[in-house]
């Protein structure tokens, strides 16, 4: 049975700009993952490139980044940092 829920720890939030990634840790029943959110995905979200606010733009579509990093994890549970494309977007 597939996770439904994840929560986004927001203490965990860091911009790498230079990797082009928002990481953060996700608990999902009850495990905790390390996730890291491609720009390119805050990119097809919002329609704008993240340039010194991906963090805002990470915050402001964190629903629909939760449920795609349910299906990256579905599709890649084993990584150390599981990877979140625009591939997983519903």
């Amino acid at each position: 049975m597939a996770a439904d829920k994840m929560d986004i720890d927001q203490s965990t939030i860091l911009d790498n700009e230079h990797e082009q990634l928002v990481e953060f840790t996700g608990e999902v029943d009850g495990d905790e993952y390390e996730f890291a959110v491609q720009y390119a995905v805050l990119e097809a979200l919002s329609g704008d490139a993240p340039d010194d606010d991906a963090v805002d733009m990470f915050n402001r579509f964190s629903d629909v980044i939760a449920d795609a990093g349910l299906v990256a994890l579905a599709r890649n549970s084993d990584q150390a940092l599981i990877v979140i494309s625009e591939n997983d977007l519903e």
